[in-house]
């Protein structure tokens, strides 16, 4: 059991077939999404009083640390695809009589890597590619091809929550693991680098929920869904400088972090462009989170992306930029993996 996806036992080969339409315009039969909303709690007297908040300016004097890990995580839809559910037939093996029924399943290639920034330069330390079938079938098992195998989990349906977010969230949540994984081990691949023990910060491309466990880590979201701020506090982000911050609140939604925004250089004049919004473990003492939003103001600026490189600059900072194109290198081409499945099928 991984999380709540259970991973397949090897057995006999299933029955699927693939679903004819490219999987990035979803399936010939739609599987309606869903989006959910949350209310966040908000604690703004963090760092300063409620009544007393202003922009925050860098300190010029903090002491940086040696080495920077970027962490990423990918993940494409290699394919829709349908198992069969068949009766089975008096005499014969299981499953071997006439379908009735079909399960809708994801094959997916999903992948994770780090970049370390230290000594003037950037390079990348570790990656992980792995290919996964979700599934809420029971008797789902491994689907190999002669491109690469995708090794089955099985994850529990939910009446309430569409089956394309159900399986969606699997794939999610198994890319998340991979990327814990991945970052726990490039840290320990920097004992040759000359790096200090426990001197790194780790930036996280996105929350940092199921990651607040990681020391010196902070999670990097890149962009907004909502507003989490009362409107009197919410303005002082539109108002931010270049290099500035809000002051460190505590958000409670489904899970606890310490977070606050910062105003990355390079932004257009719309009041929140450049802005990010940063995470930290709500397990932290206040100094601490204080601490490592300070650190963010200094080391995250000077890896701001330039509009006519990027088209998600300034937010999209160049390592994670540069780690995103070399794990989807890494994924293979899409067109391959897809005849290898749709053969594997047929074969089937």
């Amino acid at each position: 059991m991984i999380g709540d996806l259970e991973r397949s036992p090897r057995g006999a080969a299933m029955r699927f077939s693939v679903d004819g339409w490219d999987p990035t315009y979803g399936m010939s039969l739609e599987l309606e999404e869903q989006l959910g909303e949350s209310t966040a709690r908000v604690e703004p007297d963090v760092e300063l009083p409620a009544d007393q908040w202003r922009a925050v300016d860098p300190d010029p004097g903090l002491v940086l640390p040696p080495a920077l890990l970027f962490v990423d995580g990918v993940r494409r839809v290699e394919a829709r695809v349908w198992i069969d559910e068949a009766l089975p037939v008096r005499g014969g093996p299981a499953g071997g009589g006439p379908a009735t029924d079909a399960s809708a399943a994801l094959c997916a290639s999903y992948a994770a890597g780090v970049v370390c920034c230290c000594q003037q330069q950037a390079h990348v330390i570790l990656v992980e590619a792995r290919r996964g079938l979700f599934t809420v079938a029971r008797h789902a098992s491994d689907i190999v091809t002669w491109a690469g195998e995708y090794t089955a989990y099985r994850t529990a349906p939910d009446p309430a929550t569409p089956m394309s977010v159900t399986l969606s969230q699997a794939l999610q949540r198994r890319l998340g693991e991979v990327e814990v994984t991945t970052a726990v081990a490039a840290r320990a691949a920097l004992a040759g680098h000359g790096v200090p023990p426990d001197s790194d910060l780790l930036i996280i491309d996105g929350p940092l929920r199921g990651r607040q466990h990681l020391p010196r880590a902070l999670g990097y979201i890149k962009s907004h869904r909502a507003t989490y701020l009362p409107p009197g506090l919410n303005a002082l982000v539109g108002a931010l400088r270049p290099g500035q911050r809000t002051p460190v609140f505590l958000m409670g939604t489904s899970w606890d972090r310490h977070t606050w925004y910062l105003r990355l250089p390079g932004g257009t004049g719309a009041p929140w462009a450049g802005v990010v919004r940063i995470e930290c473990s709500a397990d932290l003492k206040p100094g601490e989170a204080i601490e490592l939003a300070a650190l963010s103001q200094r080391c995250l600026g000077r890896f701001a992306s330039a509009a006519y490189k990027d088209s998600r600059a300034p937010q999209n900072l160049y390592p994670i930029a540069g780690l995103e194109r070399e794990l989807r290198r890494r994924l293979g081409d899409p067109r391959v993996l897809y005849r290898a499945l749709r053969q594997s099928a047929q074969a089937g």
